[in-house]
Parts: structure tokens; C-alpha cells; sequence
């Protein structure tokens, strides 16, 4: 059995580690390159780091922050924002990145999924969906939004991530727009719906707020890794409490 992953997430705004709830009302959680040591000192499996705001400011991300957090880390590292072409993609890889994470950009130019894995490898590429619940139908189903939650697409989730894993992505980081900084859980419908549709891992996103929750996602949802914000930022939780907890219910962690 692969073991589980504990992702700290560092969502970044004008070179800030900020959280907010529902992507907006953000505050202040530190110095990426302070949060990044931190994170990987107290044995993160990996981290991510995500410029919320490149996209919708249409702008390119802080490659000279991303290239500090990198030089004093030691764990797998994800970078996205404001990533559009293969050649941004190249240019985080050399920055120090081990994978990008791809949302507007995917969407708008799904080839920018299959050229990169091509390229770079399928393990490079991530496509971070980020979906919130709609009710045209009787039925439930989530919506993808781009541009840090703000724009909506009309895209169904499922959908998107069939086609994204038929694109060469090598996993899906999966946000809940409805619980994104809650602190009530992870969305396990979504999860569940995600996790049953693809072969690749899929990394749940958007609502911790407790250890249990990160085991519901990791059971319940059928995510192949957690990721956390907010109870790792403030210090509600460390990372060896988290995996404490998950160890003592029978999970595999690193």
C-alpha cells in the first residue's frame, strides 16, 4: 500500500502566505520562505506553493520567491500560478520546482497538460481543480472555476478531471470551493465522485480543520494525499500530531 501524504499549502499574495475562507478575506500567515522551512524541518511529505493571484492580476509568478523557498527546502515541491505555456512551465522546474500545478491555464489550452507531460514527464504535471457545488439539476455536481475562484467556466469536475487524466496529468489537486478555509472538512462527495472517476492520485483540497478530517478524506474520500492550510499556518495541529493520529487508526504514513 503506497503510504498517504500530509501537503502543507502555501497560498501566496503579493509574496505573503495568506488564508481566507471561500478564497476571499484573506490574512496574513507568515514569510513563504519562513513557512516553507518550518513545514519541511517538522516533516512535511511535500509541499505546495500557489500564487492566488497571478492568474486573475494576469501577470507571471514570483520566480524569485519561488526560487528562495526552493534553495532551503529538502521535500518534493509544487509550484502554480500564472503558469500559461510550456516554457513557464520549464522555467519552475529550473526555478527549483519538482511539479507545476496548472488551473486557468489547462482550461483555457488543455494541450498545455499533454505538451508538458511530454515534455517534462506526467509526474510534473498537476492540474488543480478547484469546484463548487451547483444545483441546475436534481442531481449534485460541481462546476470548475479559474482564475483563484473567480471566474466560472460551466465545466462539470468529473468531466474536467477524465479529461485532464486522458491529457497526461500525473494527479489531480482537488479544491472545494464551499469549504476552502471552513474548517468543517473536506467535501467527501466531491472527493468520493473524483477519487472513483481516475487512476491518478488525487490530492484533497479545501476545509481542514482537524486531524479527523484529514482521515476522512484520506479513507472516506479516497485521496491518495491531504492537504492543509489554516490548522498548519496557525498552529491548530503540527505535522506529527496529524500523522500520529492517522498512524493510530491504522494509515499508512510516511
Amino acid at each position: 500500500m503506497l503510504a498517504k501524504r500530509i501537503i502543507p499549502c502555501l497560498d501566496v499574495d503579493k509574496g505573503r502566505v495568506v488564508k481566507g475562507i471561500h478564497f476571499v478575506d484573506l490574512v496574513d500567515a507568515g514569510g513563504p520562505v519562513e513557512c516553507g522551512q518550518r513545514y519541511d524541518q517538522e516533516g512535511a511529505d511535500e509541499l505546495v506553493f500557489l500564487d492566488i493571484t497571478a492568474s486573475s492580476d494576469d501577470r507571471h509568478i514570483m520566480m524569485e520567491v519561488v526560487q528562495r523557498v526552493a534553495e532551503t527546502i529538502f521535500i518534493p515541491f509544487t509550484v502554480g500560478g500564472g503558469i500559461r505555456t510550456p516554457e513557464d512551465v520549464q522555467k519552475i522546474l529550473r526555478a527549483g520546482a519538482d511539479k507545476v500545478s496548472l488551473n486557468t491555464a489547462a482550461v483555457k489550452n488543455p494541450k498545455t497538460i499533454s505538451i508538458g507531460a511530454q515534455k517534462f514527464g506526467s509526474q510534473c504535471m498537476v492540474v488543480a481543480i478547484d469546484a463548487k457545488r451547483t444545483f441546475r439539476s436534481k442531481t449534485v455536481e460541481w462546476e470548475v472555476f479559474i482564475h483563484g475562484g473567480r471566474t466560472p467556466t460551466g465545466i462539470n469536475a468529473l468531466s474536467w478531471a477524465q479529461q485532464v487524466e486522458k491529457l497526461g496529468a500525473g494527479e489531480i489537486l482537488l479544491t472545494s470551493m464551499d469549504r476552502d478555509g471552513t474548517k468543517d472538512g473536506y467535501d467527501l462527495d466531491l472527493l468520493k465522485a473524483v477519487t472513483s472517476t481516475v487512476q491518478i492520485p488525487v490530492i484533497a483540497s479545501g476545509g481542514v480543520g482537524t486531524p479527523q478530517h484529514i482521515f476522512e478524506g484520506l479513507t472516506v474520500g479516497g485521496a491518495h494525499a491531504a492537504l492543509a492550510a489554516s490548522i498548519f499556518h496557525f498552529e491548530n495541529y503540527s505535522l506529527k500530531q496529524v500523522k500520529d493520529y492517522l498512524r493510530e487508526r491504522d494509515v499508512v504514513v510516511r
